[in-house]
Formats: structure tokens, C-alpha cells, sequence
């Protein structure tokens, strides 16, 4: 019986300090996802022939959330810019492609758990060892924004291309014409896209 004590507590041992090691491990992908850059996702019509594109017009810009005029603004302005540099030409209404642009600010909480294991005795104890488990819960607040521009054949009316950024935004920007811009110019890199 003296045996068996000392390798139970070596396997609570080894079994805590797997418990905290995943802990830190799940503290870690948290944080890590707080700073995580803008994600982006883009999706286009096989059958559209984008060479045929030569001039674009912007629609509208519709926002959610506490997404300013100004901010709104700028991201005309962004996607004017972008698709000029591209070689398109915009014009002020019937271009050939239409563009939408669609902003969501929402405010969202994420959770995680941490499980410990805290233990006593072994071989001294008459009793064996004993222990218990601990959770703790972490939570954080966080602005989840999202911008999507959307492309459409102005003669048919369908989508012919969208790309959507996402991002955690933790605290506003301190150049939101130089952020923007480049949520912006990320979004459309894959526009046109290669077939």
C-alpha cells in the first residue's frame, strides 16, 4: 500500500500540472484572438466576365451599429481610391458595376473556462490524497465589426463579387482614414479576381 500513495499523487501531480498548462494554453488563444488582424472572406460569380468592366458607381453605404457618417465617408472613399488604382472609372451613377458597401458594429462578450486542480497528502496522510477542482470563468467585451462590399452587374442586377472584412475591435482607431484605407484595400485585393 505505501507504493500506491506515492504514484496516485505523482498522477494527480502530473494531472495538475496538465490542467494549468492547458489553462494557460486557453488563456493564450483568448488574448491572442483580441489582437488577431481582419479576417477577410470574398466570393465572386464564375460566369462573369470582369474584363468587361471598365467603370463603377457607389450606391450606398449602410451602416449598423455606431458607425459614423464620417467613417462611412471615408470608406467611399476607400473603395473609390482602391477600384481607381485598379484601372476602373468611377462614375457618379450607372457604371458598369454597382457598389454596396454594408457596415455592422455589434457588441459581443466571448467566455473561456480554466479548470485547477488543487491537491494534498500522499504518503504521509493516513488517509491518502485528497483534493479539489477549481473553474474559473474569463470573459471579456469586445466591438465585433464587420465591413462588406458588395458588386453588382449594373444590366443584370446580380452579385458578381463581395468581400467582407471582420475584426475584434477593441478600442477605436487613432487614423481611422489610414485604418479604414487599409480594411479597405485588403478586402478588395482579390478584386478582380483570377480565374
Amino acid at each position: 500500500m505505501a507504493i500506491q500513495l506515492p504514484l496516485i499523487k505523482l498522477f494527480f501531480m502530473r494531472k495538475s500540472k496538465i490542467i494549468q498548462l492547458l489553462s494557460l494554453i486557453t488563456l493564450s488563444v483568448i488574448v491572442a484572438s483580441c489582437g488577431s488582424g481582419l479576417k477577410i472572406t470574398n466570393d465572386f460569380d464564375r460566369n462573369a466576365n470582369f474584363s468587361n468592366y471598365k467603370t463603377f458607381s457607389v450606391f450606398s453605404v449602410k451602416t449598423t451599429g455606431s458607425v459614423s457618417q464620417l467613417n462611412a465617408d471615408r470608406i467611399v472613399n476607400a473603395i473609390i481610391s482602391d477600384l481607381t488604382s485598379k484601372g476602373l472609372k468611377y462614375v457618379a451613377s450607372k457604371g458598369d458595376l454597382t457598389i454596396n458597401a454594408i457596415t455592422i458594429l455589434r457588441d459581443k462578450q466571448s467566455f473561456s473556462t480554466a479548470t485547477n486542480y488543487y491537491g494534498y497528502g500522499g504518503l504521509y496522510r493516513p488517509y491518502g490524497y485528497y483534493g479539489s477542482l477549481g473553474t474559473t470563468v474569463i470573459s471579456y467585451s469586445y466591438k465585433d465589426g464587420s465591413l462588406t462590399i458588395e458588386m453588382v452587374d449594373t444590366k443584370t442586377t446580380k452579385m458578381v463579387w463581395q468581400g467582407i472584412g471582420n475584426k475584434e475591435i477593441d478600442k477605436a482607431s487613432k487614423d481611422p482614414d489610414s485604418a479604414i484605407k487599409a480594411a479597405v484595400t485588403r478586402i478588395l485585393a482579390s478584386f478582380p479576381p483570377a480565374k
